[in-house]
């Protein structure tokens, strides 16, 4: 099978190809360039030897064009975003033509490559119109944003429900969006994401700063949402129609805690001198209480979170702390826990299965 992933330069784009790589996939990626000066999972993983790596900017049609109809895959991920909501504030601009415009460009340039069957575009749960309930958003709930990020990927989720529906010449495509929660897992090393600013001040010995504890979030592995992604490609590229479409992968119901709550657990599973925690809030809009309802995945594609989460937290913090102590590679660490989660994947469904 012939893969693209857009962001593959990214945390969840690295581990997505990781993966793909462990199936026997053949992959290429577009991406930015891992900023400088900083760690990158990329690099430790030493993707850019395993696979076909093109550095260019989503937001460039043609250099869009040209990536997709040089490799001509069979499916797309498209995972390459401007991620950070804070970051969305002070950039607006490159956030919308990032996410907006950059996810209009990959859908054009799979529309116009006959050998793409599939489109997997990823969005966020920060899609939908936020209304602070106490339980989890459905597929069929408005969408909305009242920051720029949020906005940007409700409008994502419009230009692909356009190319799925709308637009003439996709008789060869199938498009389906990927709605995921709060991802944590080893190797993130992003700015303002609370696990990287956790392990970054254990290091440095300084104090966490956190804008909101109360907030309530679904914090899910990146393993468990990339197996929701690929359950979905597997599934249009089977030319399933009932996979086309808007889906959540959200985790279970013991993983919707609040921040405050994840970060106390975080710091007891590292062990060691606890480290400062000082709340500052934030004036910038943010949700306060973000679930997801996956049920329409459960019945429509059998996929299920596998990690409650203790084991969710359990696999990053181990992750960090055997890479920080130089006690294993990168590598090594991340084709370990795929290998474990796919062994625990396919017991979960075998015993799913008999009952």
């Amino acid at each position: 099978m012939r893969v693209l992933v857009t962001g593959h330069t990214g945390f969840k784009g690295a581990w997505l190809v990781s993966w793909l790589l462990e199936e026997g996939a053949e992959v290429s990626g577009l991406a930015l360039a891992p900023e400088h000066g900083q760690p990158s999972l990329f690099e430790d993983l030493g993707l850019v030897d395993r696979m076909t790596s093109r550095i260019a900017d989503v937001r460039d049609a043609g250099s869009v064009l040209a990536a997709v109809s040089a490799f001509r895959p069979q499916i797309v991920f498209h995972l390459a975003a401007q991620a950070l909501v804070r970051r969305s504030y002070a950039e607006p601009l490159e956030t919308f033509a990032t996410n907006v415009m950059g996810t209009a460009n990959v859908l054009e340039a799979a529309r116009r490559t006959e050998s793409v069957r599939a489109v997997v575009c990823v969005t966020s749960d920060k899609c939908y119109e936020n209304r602070e309930w106490a339980w989890g958003y459905r597929e069929s709930d408005p969408l909305g944003g009242k920051d720029p990020y949020s906005a940007s990927k409700a409008a994502a989720e419009i230009i692909a429900a356009c190319y799925r529906d709308g637009l003439p010449g996709l008789s060869h495509l199938r498009v389906a969006t990927a709605r995921g929660g709060n991802v944590i897992g080893g190797g993130d090393w992003s700015e303002d994401r609370l696990i990287p600013d956790l392990i970054r001040a254990i290091r440095a010995g300084t104090p966490l700063v956190l804008r909101n504890p109360a907030a309530v979030r679904p914090w899910q592995h990146v393993l468990d949402l990339l197996h929701g992604y690929l359950r979905l490609g597997e599934r249009l590229l089977a030319a399933d129609d009932g996979a086309v479409g808007a889906w959540n992968f959200g985790p279970a119901r013991s993983n919707e805690v609040t921040v405050g709550h994840l970060i106390a657990r975080a710091l007891a599973a590292w062990g060691g001198a606890p480290i400062p925690v000082h709340v500052e809030p934030s004036t910038l809009r943010e949700a306060g209480i973000l679930k997801l309802d996956t049920a329409k995945a459960e019945a429509g594609l059998g996929w299920r979170p596998v990690l409650g989460f203790d084991r969710t937290l359990r696999l990053t913090m181990d992750w960090y702390r055997e890479y920080c102590d130089r006690s294993a590679s990168a590598r090594a660490l991340v084709e370990a826990q795929i290998n474990d989660y796919r062994q625990a994947a396919s017991a979960a469904a075998a015993e799913e299965a008999v009952s």
